[in-house]
């Protein structure tokens, strides 16, 4: 009998091998950003993280916006574990592709105002993923630091439903 209750874990680590991988269907209109449960809308500027603490089943975080998805990544523990994925879309055709491998261009309209718009070939301007990343980092800061010119700005972190 003892035997067993070893084997039930065993046959239990075997069946969740697989790792998932990939974008998944997203619900527009209705799936809520991770970051800011905001909904989901603009089928060009969203992305999905794909990972979670290290030893759980791989989960998907939407985010209706990119910035948001990058924000949001900071500070977990497992943003880069090689399990870890971030998908976007690409901003000319909705196509998920592979963050890390895009590149992206300034200027867009996005929900939180991030401006960032990814695509899979590189472009005049446009900058790598990592470049993306301090941008975003970058631009956070300036919005949330206390004492910033926030006149003009005001609108840009306070959405009206």
């Amino acid at each position: 009998m003892r035997n067993l209750i070893f084997l039930l874990p065993l046959i239990f680590l075997l069946g969740c091998d697989e790792v998932a991988t990939g974008p998944v269907e997203v619900r527009w209109d209705r799936d809520t950003c991770e970051r800011c449960r905001m909904v989901l809308s603009d089928r060009l500027h969203s992305a999905q993280v794909r990972g979670g603490p290290v030893g759980q089943k791989s989960r998907v975080y939407k985010f209706d916006d990119i910035g948001g998805a990058i924000l949001w990544l900071q500070d977990k523990k497992w943003k880069d574990h090689k399990n870890t994925e971030i998908w976007v879309n690409d901003h000319r055709n909705g196509n998920w592709i592979n963050a890390r491998q895009s590149w992206f261009l300034q200027g867009q309209i996005t929900p939180m105002e991030f401006g960032l718009g990814a695509q899979d070939s590189k472009t005049e301007n446009a900058m790598t993923f990592n470049e993306a990343v301090e941008y975003i980092i970058q631009r956070e800061k300036r919005f949330n630091q206390p004492g910033a010119d926030l006149k003009g700005q005001m609108h840009e972190h306070h959405h009206h439903h």
